[in-house]
Order: structure tokens, then C-alpha cells, then sequence
């Protein structure tokens, strides 16, 4: 078992220096509070689709973004899971990252199925990854990957091994949007509840908090809503709503044992319906 935070931060669009200093002060927080993992969310040091990703963009590794989460990972010598925008020759990337206690860089997610109104920003990328850490084995997506038709990244994720999926999100509402009349979170209830359930797996899902002030989506919330699904498929933590929602919220993950080797999930499924 152990500790992961969710950071569900305030995130500037096109303040790199302003977000990254507010993730590593709540990553201290996480690390104070006895946290072996933190997650950020999707794009954040410069939120998601903000036109200063043309400029701003880092590579990966490498840049100041990186090698600040890097150095934080290792004085506070836990794993730091995060959302980064990835400047890669002339292409830019909505990326993910996965760094160990000794700050080296074990997994590189680029999202594969960003929203279209995304891809005029972001090239797609073309590949899912897993890692076998002593937290467990752990898989990385981003957002909207989660509902790519079928939930085929997320099991992909799980036929792979994966005990703990990281997501690094941006969920964002219009600006009249009414939270008491229309609960936010259904969309990640439907398309993460069957998947946990199905591999026994754990999901979480971090968002950021605050306006989107440039791009297509300028003028909308993100309202954080943070998720964690346990293996039962069912929600065990959700984080507050709205644009002033930033909180750290602390989940005990306990990765379930997976199947033996040449043991089928078709059969373990089978099982499952039979009870």
C-alpha cells in the first residue's frame, strides 16, 4: 500500500514560472504529509491547448520544467507523475511524464486521443507504456484517452499489467455551467468504473482548477473533480468542484495482485460474472 496525492492546482494559462513554482511548493506539501506518489495535471505549466505552447513548449527530458519536477522527485524522494507540453523538432506534444524517487525519467506518455479542437496545436502520439515499480506495475494516459471508443488505451493499459493508471486531465465546463442542476464527473464515472473493475486496477484522474484564457476552449472552467476508481469499479475519492477548487487530496492505493502468468483476463472476467 501507499500514499499518492492528487494536485489539483490552479493552473495559469501561459505562466510557466507562476505554475511550476505552485506545483513544486504543493509537491513539498504532498511530501510532508508521508505521499510516495504525486500527480499534476495534464499541460501544466502552461494549460491545455494555451497558445504559448508554440514558444514555451520544452523537450522532454530536459528544459527548466523537467529538470525542476526532476530535482523535486529526488530532494523529496518520491515518485512525481505530471502533465507537460514537449517540444520535439518541429512538432509539440501534450505529454505526460513518470519520474522515480532517483529522478530519472521511467515513462513518456504523448496522448493519442487529444480532442479535435486540439490537434492544430499537438501532434498525436502513437504508443502506450507501463512500468514495474516497488508501488507497482503503473500506466500512464492523459484526459480524453480515457474514452477513446471501447476504453481501448485504458485496456490496453490493463492487458499490459497495469495495477495503477496515472491521468493527468484538464476537465473543463462552460462558463454558465450549473454544477448543483448537472454534476460534473459522469463522462470519467462511465469510461473508468468498468475498466477498474474489470482488470482489478486502480485509475486516477487529476484536473487543474482555474479559466481557460486562451485557445479554442478560452473563457471556460476547469473545475478540478479529481478521481480515484479503486479495483471494485467503484469511486473512492472525488475532489471538490469549481475554479477555486485547488486542493491536495491523499488516496491509501493498495495494487491488487496480478494474474499468473498464461492465465487469461477472458477467464478472469468469467469468474467475476459468476461471482
Amino acid at each position: 500500500m501507499f500514499r499518492a496525492a492528487l494536485i489539483q492546482m490552479r493552473v495559469e494559462g501561459g505562466q510557466p514560472a507562476a505554475n511550476l513554482d505552485r506545483a513544486l511548493a504543493l509537491i513539498d506539501q504532498a511530501a510532508r504529509r508521508g505521499c510516495q506518489l504525486v500527480v499534476l495535471p495534464e499541460c501544466m505549466p502552461l494549460g491545455w491547448t494555451h497558445p504559448s505552447a508554440r514558444q514555451a513548449a520544452e523537450p522532454v527530458p530536459g528544459g527548466l520544467v523537467f529538470e525542476r519536477l526532476r530535482q523535486a522527485a529526488l530532494k523529496q524522494r518520491l515518485y512525481v507523475c505530471s502533465g507537460l507540453v514537449e517540444r520535439s523538432g518541429e512538432r509539440l506534444y501534450n505529454s505526460a511524464i513518470l519520474l522515480n524517487p532517483d529522478g530519472e525519467l521511467l515513462l513518456r506518455h504523448r496522448k493519442i486521443n487529444e480532442l479535435d479542437i486540439g490537434h492544430d496545436l499537438y501532434a498525436l502520439g502513437d504508443q502506450v507504456q507501463t512500468v514495474e515499480t516497488p508501488l507497482g506495475r503503473l500506466g500512464l494516459m492523459i484526459c480524453a484517452d480515457a474514452f477513446v471508443r471501447g476504453q481501448a488505451i485504458s485496456r490496453t493499459l490493463g492487458f499490459m499489467g497495469a495495477q495503477v493508471i496515472l491521468s493527468p486531465s484538464s476537465w473543463a465546463v462552460p462558463a454558465d455551467h450549473d454544477h448543483d442542476r448537472e454534476p460534473y464527473g459522469q463522462l470519467w464515472l462511465d469510461n473508468y468504473c468498468p475498466v477498474a473493475r474489470d482488470f482489478a486496477l486502480w485509475i486516477i484522474g487529476v484536473s487543474n482548477v482555474g479559466w481557460i484564457t486562451g485557445g479554442p476552449w478560452q473563457g471556460r472552467r476547469c473545475i478540478g473533480c479529481s478521481l480515484v476508481v479503486g479495483p471494485d469499479g467503484k469511486a473512492v475519492l472525488q475532489g471538490r468542484y469549481g475554479v477555486d477548487a485547488e486542493e491536495i487530496l491523499v488516496a491509501e492505493i493498495e495494487p491488487q495482485p496480478r494474474p499468473a502468468q498464461g492465465t487469461g483476463w477472458e477467464d478472469l472476467w468469467r469468474k467475476r460474472d459468476l461471482g
